[in-house]
């Protein structure tokens, strides 16, 4: 059960925060006089621009009025703030997900186009129940099962904006060790790769693996993930996910060193039409 008080961020909290701190930035006020005239700590706009905290409609008006904002904006930007509260899909399993994942999950609600790169895993908006349900069993802390079962259905309900009227479009490249390791054994592991050839002939998605006879790379670091986003003034992220928590940038100069990392990646990889071939025979080797 989510905390009484505690804020769960939507896919449309997080774009009212960007639309706020947009204006804020279009205004060339700084947080400091903002808060100043508001009458709040600098660390209350911070959160609020951060989507680290809720924030009233009323207070959405005296913000906007403060920084001039057109009547046609105030009132989609309102429009935002209303829907804000309203909570998405995923929330029925927020008490299963760390608070640091709960910002991807909606990130990734809210994205156009996701670029990525896994080095042991299958991609989570990718795996099917049973697989899921071993990575999730490998973890030192015991879970209740109904949280297992949340996490499972948060990971498996995942692949419904690949299938989508505007799908999400994706590129992941996977790492070979990511379909040779046997996962929850053969039976699970063969369902889980003819699970990645079905999404491999979608047309939004791409998949491509990085063979080990490709040698060394500029990824072998780990996994990470680029997002962008349709909102012109929504900036693309990276998301590298930690051991205890995960990392999110939007630095320009982060950014690009990951799609630079990422565009290497894809040059070395085996082609979509490989790819699809080499799933089938690891497919075979399993039955």
């Amino acid at each position: 059960m989510v905390a009484r008080g505690k804020h769960i961020p939507t896919v449309a909290s997080t774009r009212l925060a960007g639309e706020l701190r947009a204006q804020r930035d279009a205004a060339g006020l700084s947080q400091e006089a903002v808060a100043e005239e508001m009458g709040w700590a600098e660390s209350k706009l911070y959160r609020i621009e951060n989507d680290k905290s809720r924030v009233l409609q009323r207070d959405v008006k005296r913000l906007l009025k403060l920084y001039g904002t057109g009547t046609k904006q105030v009132d989609a930007i309102i429009e935002l703030a209303r829907r804000a509260s309203e909570p998405d899909w995923w929330h029925q399993y927020s008490s299963a997900i760390p608070d640091y994942f709960q910002v991807y999950v909606v990130l990734e609600a809210s994205a156009s186009h996701v670029h990525g790169y896994e080095s042991e895993l299958v991609p989570g908006i990718m795996q099917t129940e049973r697989y899921a349900r071993a990575i999730i069993s490998t973890t030192s802390t015991a879970e209740p099962d109904d949280e297992i079962d949340d996490m499972v259905k948060l990971r498996t309900s995942r692949e419904v904006r690949l299938k989508e009227r505007n799908p999400l479009q994706v590129w992941f490249v996977l790492n070979e060790a990511v379909i040779r390791r046997v996962v929850g054994g053969p039976e699970v592991m063969r369902e889980q790769i003819e699970h990645l050839i079905q999404f491999a002939r979608l047309r939004n998605v791409t998949l491509q693996v990085l063979p080990f006879k490709s040698g060394e790379h500029g990824a072998m670091s780990g996994s990470f993930y680029l997002l962008k986003f349709p909102a012109a003034g929504d900036p693309d992220k990276v998301y590298v996910e930690q051991h205890l928590g995960g990392l999110y940038t939007q630095k320009t100069h982060d950014v690009e060193w990951y799609s630079l990392r990422f565009d290497h990646l894809r040059a070395r990889a085996l082609g979509p039409a490989e790819t699809i071939a080499m799933l089938r025979a690891v497919a075979a080797e399993l039955t």
